[in-house]
């Protein structure tokens, strides 16, 4: 049974192969489609990225490693009644600098289409087992985010030699180029 994570919370995966899908449906009325973005940032442990290789997103689909691949941009969202955009996660290739996996979520264009978050209806990010396609845990985005334009879902993150997962939920006003700035 799959837990459904509140910010902060923190799971163990115990898995090598994760998928992290994002889902979302597009809301009417305001003129433009909504194109939210999926991307994975590798850090080491100073929380930046060795190379700009390490930064996965649709037009940078697979890490150096082939530790993470994305999926590709969904450019509206109504495609499907599950996951939008994927990342697909093989732990066992992540390469040894790498110590977390921070998991963002964009809306390409906010400024000119005039769109944030609390105008999108039923976005999730969720963690399953990229084998077998069981749900491990779902973060459903509320009303959490009304005037944000960026948001930072979740990490999976080295402890012990293991890794886990940890539900994030912040949000900020700003693109993906907040997060480059942030850590590149």
């Amino acid at each position: 049974m799959a837990i459904n994570l509140t910010k902060g919370q923190r799971i163990e995966i115990g898995l090598s192969k994760v998928g992290v899908g994002l889902g979302w449906d597009p809301n009417e009325g305001t003129g433009f489609d909504f194109d939210l973005d999926a991307s994975a940032f590798m850090l080491e442990g100073n929380r930046k990225l060795p190379q700009d290789e390490f930064f996965v997103f649709y037009n940078n689909p697979k890490s150096p490693d082939d530790a993470v691949e994305s999926s590709g941009d969904d450019t509206t969202g109504g495609n499907s009644d599950g996951d939008d955009e994927t990342l697909t996660v093989d732990l066992s290739k992540v390469d040894s600098r790498i110590q977390e996996i921070i998991f963002t979520v964009t809306i390409h264009d906010y400024e000119t289409r005039r769109q944030n978050f609390g105008q999108v209806r039923n976005s999730f990010i969720r963690i399953y087992n990229a084998q077998t396609n069981v749900e491990i845990a779902k973060y459903e985005l509320d009303e959490d985010f009304s005037i944000e334009t960026a948001v930072e879902f979740g990490r999976l993150y080295k402890r012990n030699g293991e890794w886990k997962f940890e539900a994030m939920g912040i949000g900020y006003k700003g693109g993906l180029q907040y997060f480059v700035n942030k850590y590149a």
